[in-house]
């Protein structure tokens, strides 16, 4: 049996990078912390059991790096959590800079991209590709046909404010309930406004097989704080919060 969170496994990732997330033996959730930008942060997400860790490349935001940056956090990270380069529209030089110097084990797609192009970015990289489709309401979920066995996984965000400059990163959640009884082809993620506070309900609400947090482990917009990373992650891994998960996915 797989030591690999449901949500990584049957991905295409390299051997070294598997045996390591294996060793940590977590139950639960797999765990994105994303918007990481200092080595620093870095070394306290992975250090604190963060599964994935995300890297923002998206000049709006209070979390975009530089490639000389990304080239640095990408070498700490290597082959000790799943590294992923989160785009908003990118054209092929922008993917193509980010490729050649974070060097993602995957990519995240979190604008207007349509299914094609993400097939395309799937052909042209080799990479596994996810999606984030926004959510406010259950008219929303009609967006994932097209994309769903396309796109490897599929995020679940609360969908931005009407004028917001940034498409993710908010703060907000969504109903949770929207996500009752969903069934896709790709696992998916969860996130939009998790935080240390809600992760666990957020998780046994939904099922998840994976949670990304960003604003909700920061001191100040783009800043992690490592207190509160940890906090997230071992809201999750506490004993009674995996009794609580295993609870709700018995009955359902």
């Amino acid at each position: 049996m797989s030591t690999i969170p449901a949500f990584l496994d049957g991905l295409s990732l390299p051997a070294p990078l598997r045996e390591a997330i294996a060793r940590r033996s977590a139950t639960g959730p797999a765990i994105k912390i994303c918007g990481l930008s200092t080595p620093e942060t870095l070394e306290a997400a992975i250090s604190a059991g963060a599964e994935l860790v995300g890297f923002v490349f998206f000049p709006k935001s209070p979390r975009h790096l530089g490639f000389d940056t990304a080239a640095a956090l990408g070498a700490q990270a290597a082959n000790r959590s799943v590294k992923v380069g989160l785009s908003v529209d990118a054209d092929d030089a922008l993917l193509d800079a980010i490729v050649a110097g974070l060097k993602p084990d995957m990519l995240q797609f979190h604008g207007s991209e349509s299914p094609a192009r993400v097939a395309e970015a799937k052909a042209r990289y080799g990479l596994p590709v996810m999606k984030a489709i926004g959510i406010s309401g259950p008219a929303d979920l009609a967006a994932i046909a097209a994309y769903d066995g396309v796109a490897d996984r599929i995020l679940f965000d609360a969908k931005p404010p009407k004028g917001a400059d940034l498409p993710g990163g908010n703060g907000l959640t969504f109903d949770w309930d929207i996500l009752s009884g969903i069934r896709l082809k790709a696992p998916f993620m969860l996130s939009g406004g998790l935080e240390p506070a809600n992760v666990a309900e957020a998780a046994r609400q939904t099922l998840a097989p994976a949670v990304d947090v960003s604003s909700g482990v920061e001191s100040q917009p783009g800043v992690k704080d490592p207190a509160r990373m940890a906090a997230f992650v071992a809201a999750l891994r506490d004993p009674k919060s995996m009794e609580a998960l295993g609870s709700a996915g018995a009955t359902r």
